[in-house]
């Protein structure tokens, strides 16, 4: 099926696009019988915006969305204009300012590790993922079912050139933290107050020789001894909510200065 029209599902994923993009929803598909919290919104979302529901058994889903945990709903979705948050590097670097945290990954391909890479950068309070055009896995279905519908809220900004991606932050004047499995500081050791990019390599080779040479600087997760690398998606929650740590707690400092 083209990206341009897709079959999304997963409760959450469901429930977000009926939320953020309504019109973009063609169809859809609802397991009969299910008489959860989830489902009851997810029809009165539907009947509220005119969408076509169908109340299916489970093996039609089954066989409408083949070997996938779909969780008993599915919509036929075509993207409308404007509907997910999008936008190109320099309008993401100008919509930032001086508090960007910006996640990098340099070649993830597995769509369950994108996903929850979007949920805790959404978690977090991240401004956008940021990820190759190559080599990288892309807005898939899978990728929008294990991201919980953060997708609908994280921008995800697909560059051609990730090197030039990041020479361009820099000039930007946002700092480039590589994450390795041994290399550089601890990242709690590392000053995340400034704007800032995390930097995370792909499944099984990590961060690749040329964009962690363009990185201001490299930091690790310690790990205890025969451990040797932490997924993707843990080691980008630790590193951003320590970001997100340190600017509560500079926050904090400073209104206590204010009040004193």
């Amino acid at each position: 099926m083209p990206m341009s029209r897709q079959l999304i599902y997963g409760r959450h994923a469901v429930a977000a696009l009926l939320e953020r993009d309504p019109a973009g929803i063609k169809e859809l598909w609802l397991q009969d019988g299910r008489d959860d919290a989830m489902s009851e919104r997810v029809a009165a979302l539907a009947a509220r915006h005119g969408i076509s529901l169908h109340a299916v058994p489970r093996t039609t889903l089954d066989r409408m969305l083949e070997g996938v945990r779909h969780q008993g709903i599915a919509v036929r979705y075509r993207a409308t204009t404007g509907a997910s948050p999008s936008l190109d590097l320099d309008g993401l670097l100008a919509a930032c300012g001086d508090a960007a945290l910006l996640l990098v990954l340099d070649g993830v391909q597995d769509p369950h590790n994108l996903g929850a890479c979007l949920r805790s950068a959404d978690a977090a309070g991240a401004d956008a993922v940021i990820v190759p055009r190559r080599r990288a896995v892309g807005l898939t279905p899978a990728v929008r079912k294990a991201a919980c519908g953060a997708t609908e809220r994280v921008p995800l900004v697909i560059v051609a050139n990730l090197a030039q991606a990041l020479r361009r932050m820099r000039e930007a004047g946002v700092r480039l933290f590589g994450a390795g499995a041994n290399a550089g500081i601890p990242y709690t050791q590392a000053d995340l107050l400034e704007p800032a990019a995390i930097v995370l390599g792909g499944e099984g080779r990590g961060l690749r020789r040329l964009p962690a040479e363009l990185c201001d600087q490299l930091i690790h997760v310690p790990m205890r001894a025969g451990v040797e690398s932490l997924n993707v998606s843990v080691a980008a929650a630790l590193c951003l909510y320590e970001a997100r740590r340190q600017r509560a707690q500079a926050q904090a400092a400073d209104a206590r200065l204010e009040d004193g």
